[in-house]
């Protein structure tokens, strides 16, 4: 393989091609007048962060635990006080270790969507391992929530050279992995439209990299909690004004402790002061803008 720099325009075109951004699908209005869109998502990894690695270490497990066991529970307390249904992206192995939650959460409104096999990084997966993964994964949490998958997010915030192709297969509604855009847009196939609707991810708007921990290596948490907050509601003014789309991601490892559940509380809280706001998950946003723009897949 020769170096980048001595590439020809045909070699570097078709690395940009392969996953590309389409037309925009911002729809003119969204549902009931809302002036923006907001998709709340929680990824909820729990202890396939250590499993995916071969990780044998109790400590790391029970961190992976506490998103199950306290976690969630706060989270979804804090979605009950607004009555605000957000997107739970969930890896097969986090749904089988714990299926009452997924049952529950799926039975309130909630959508649970498709975030691989053990949070297995994709990019590094054999290509026919990655199919039988992903399409093992959304059998799996079909059988547990009785509904089959809409939607993914790669666990890796990233695609493979097959993971399109995998997703086309699976008939998905829409991704959550990628990033060419604030609002809503179609994903290109080397040119060619998906119908896949994609909902941008950033991770200014993940509480992972403000708050990540590993105690032997350099990551450490850097920003305090309330300059999280400020850079959420930031985010969420911006495309409040634009007429957006606003979408967050947060781990219930992560934010579900005392002293940061209050991020998520104050946020809702500034949201609901609006009084213009359509809260709905990724699968709802989705379809509307699909619809709305005639999307065909």
């Amino acid at each position: 393989m020769s170096e980048p720099f001595e590439w020809d325009e045909t070699t570097w075109r078709g690395r940009v091609n392969q996953v590309r951004a389409g037309r925009n699908l911002l729809p003119a209005s969204w549902p009931g007048g809302a002036r923006c869109a907001v998709a709340l998502s929680f990824d909820s990894d729990h202890e396939t962060n250590e499993l995916r690695d071969g990780g044998l270490s109790p400590a790391r497990l029970s961190w992976g635990e506490f998103g199950a066991r306290r976690g969630i529970p706060r989270i979804r307390k804090v979605l009950d006080r607004f009555g605000a249904k957000a997107s739970f992206f969930v890896p097969a192995v986090s749904a089988l270790l714990h299926p009452e939650e997924q049952k529950s959460l799926a039975g309130d409104g909630h959508e649970i969507a498709l975030h691989g096999w053990i949070h297995e990084r994709n990019t590094d997966v054999p290509p026919e391992k990655e199919r039988e993964l992903m399409l093992r994964a959304a059998d799996t949490l079909e059988a547990i929530t009785g509904i089959r998958p809409v939607g993914m997010r790669t666990p890796s915030w990233d695609y493979s050279g097959v993971t399109l192709k995998i997703a086309r297969e699976l008939g998905l509604l829409y991704d959550s992995s990628l990033f060419a855009d604030d609002d809503p847009y179609e994903i290109l196939d080397n040119g060619e439209a998906t119908g896949i609707v994609e909902l941008p991810v950033e991770w200014i708007r993940d509480d992972a990299v403000y708050f990540m921990m590993n105690r032997f290596g350099a990551q450490r948490p850097y920003t305090p909690p309330t300059d999280v907050l400020d850079i959420f509601r930031r985010e969420f003014d911006g495309a409040h004004e634009e007429r957006g789309l606003f979408l967050l991601t947060m781990h219930p490892h992560i934010t579900g402790y005392r002293s940061r559940i209050f991020i998520l509380e104050t946020l809702l809280e500034h949201i609901a002061e609006k009084g213009d706001c359509w809260i709905a998950t990724h699968a709802e946003i989705a379809r509307y803008c699909a619809e709305q723009a005639g999307l065909k897949g």
